[in-house]
Formats: C-alpha cells, structure tokens, sequence
C-alpha cells in the first residue's frame, strides 16, 4: 500500500479539542481558626482532635498550585470563633462583579455571612446584596456558563433560588439533594466548564436525576467510592481540575475527557465536610 493510504492509529482517532485554561480570580480563608467543635454534617466528629497545623499546611499547597497555575488569590482574613469561615466558598456567590450573600442555615455559622459582605463592601463592590431567605455561597449556587444550578434539600431554602435569579437576571435551576453525606451542592457535582459537569447521581433525587441527564447527557459519573471522598468538590479552570488525589476513578474520567486533574490533599479539612471547592470562592468579573 503507498504510504499517502497509510492512517496511522493516531490520526484516525477522534480528535478533541485542546483544553484551555483560563486565569481566574479566587477568594479563600486561611484555616488559622479551624477545627471541629460541633457538629452540623455526617463527616464533623468533634470527638476527633484537628491537627491544626497539617490543617493550614494542606490549605497553603492549595493556594501556592493556585498561583503557580496563573490565578490570583485574595485572601479574607479569619475570625476567632468562626472555625468553618476556612470555607469560602460559602460566603457569597458572585456573578458578573454582583455579590449574592451568604446567610448560614446554622447558628454557629452564622456571622460568617457579614464578614464576607464586609469584605466585598470594604474593596469596593458596590453591588452587594443581602439575602432574605437562606442560602450558603457557591456551596448550594454553581454557575455554568449564563445559567446557575441551585441546589437544596439540607441548606439552602428552595425560595432562595428565585431571589438568586431575580438579583443575577439569570436562569436558576434547583436541583434537591437526598444524601445527608452531600448537603451541599457543590460536595454532589462540579463544574467542568461553561457546558460541561461531573456528579454523583445517587445525591439527587429522581426528579433532579432527571433533570441533570436532560441538561448535561454526557456528563461525568462518579462512582460511590469517588463521591465519599469529596471527588466532586473540586475546581476546574476549562483545563486542570482540582480535586481530591483519592478520587482515582475521577481521575482516570478526566484525563479520558481532555483534561488534567491535579490531585490534593486536604484530607484534615475534610474533617469538617470541605475540599477543594468549598476552600475556593471565584471572584467573577
């Protein structure tokens, strides 16, 4: 046969579009304060000791392989008694330069809320805006793309979704959590990218189920086992995906897709019920 009629393996592949990362802005909360002294989620055992320092040594590798892939990070500065204020992306949802606040379902987080507001107003952002109904940040407020997946069933109340979409002007999408384990969204699905997500199935109930399998058909599906070790609270820049480095099946999906995961280690905030993602609030322009 000519060699202008040989079709090497490699060029008869499908070919997949590079993956291109884009520089973001993030927020985050160094976990000077943290530990465990009350229990509002299955994963909080107060009964277990914190090492504190491991604690602020995880979270400072975050931020430097934050830095070192070309994003910015501002940091909020921690306040005595707030021990989750570590997880900053709680604090707020923002879109567009607008600032949705956070207000906690739970007392002892609930002067998390000002704090961060005070934050945004202090570096001034003038459209802030404090919430009636109860929402917690970009734990249960994922934007994709020009839409906003809204998660509840443990936190957030449901009518919090509609004022998110009246303040942002753009699509909301509730979605109800059912596994106590993932009471936040962002512990049961990550965003991959403008059209593009990753969750756990099981976590929803089946209306949402449904509504997931409509919207994104060929999303990423964990497994139980990536799931349980917060696989999904992870952070996606279009290219490199943040997330735990136990979550080897997730892992093993995303370098299938295109992109790079990067495995972390932040198995003592995980103490807590928190990863990647809920240590990380974008700061969108």
């Amino acid at each position: 046969m000519p060699a202008t009629d040989t079709i090497s393996s490699a060029a008869a592949a499908p070919l997949r579009e590079a993956r291109v990362a884009t520089p973001r802005r993030f927020l985050m909360c160094a976990p000077r304060h943290f530990d465990v002294t009350y229990s509002i989620n299955p994963w909080m055992d107060p009964a277990k000791p914190v090492d504190g320092g491991l604690a602020l040594a995880q979270w400072t590798s975050l931020r430097d392989l934050y830095l070192s892939l070309g994003h910015t990070v501002e940091v909020i500065e921690p306040l005595p008694g707030l021990p989750d204020m570590v997880f900053a992306a709680n604090g707020a949802t923002v879109v567009d330069g607008r600032v949705f606040g956070a207000r906690f379902r739970h007392v002892e987080r609930t002067a998390e809320g000002p704090a961060y507001l005070d934050w945004f107003t202090a570096r001034g952002y003038r459209d802030v805006y404090w919430p009636e109904h109860i929402n917690e940040g970009e734990g249960d407020l994922l934007a994709v793309g020009r839409r906003i997946l809204a998660g509840s069933g443990f936190r957030t109340d449901p009518r919090a979704h509609a004022e998110a979409q009246e303040f942002f002007g753009l699509p909301v999408i509730g979605l109800t959590l059912v596994d106590p384990r993932f009471y936040h969204l962002d512990t049961a699905l990550a965003v991959l990218s403008d059209d593009e997500v990753m969750y756990y199935p099981e976590a929803f109930s089946p209306g949402s189920r449904a509504v997931l399998r409509e919207l994104f058909p060929d999303a990423v599906l964990a497994t139980a086992e990536d799931a349980e070790v917060f696989g999904l609270n992870a952070l996606s820049d279009g290219r490199h995906v943040l997330l735990p480095e136990a979550a080897v099946g997730l892992h093993r999906k995303l370098r299938e897709r295109g992109f790079e995961p990067v495995g972390v280690d932040l198995t003592e905030l995980l103490r807590a019920g928190g990863s990647v993602k809920c240590c990380t609030l974008e700061l969108r322009p």
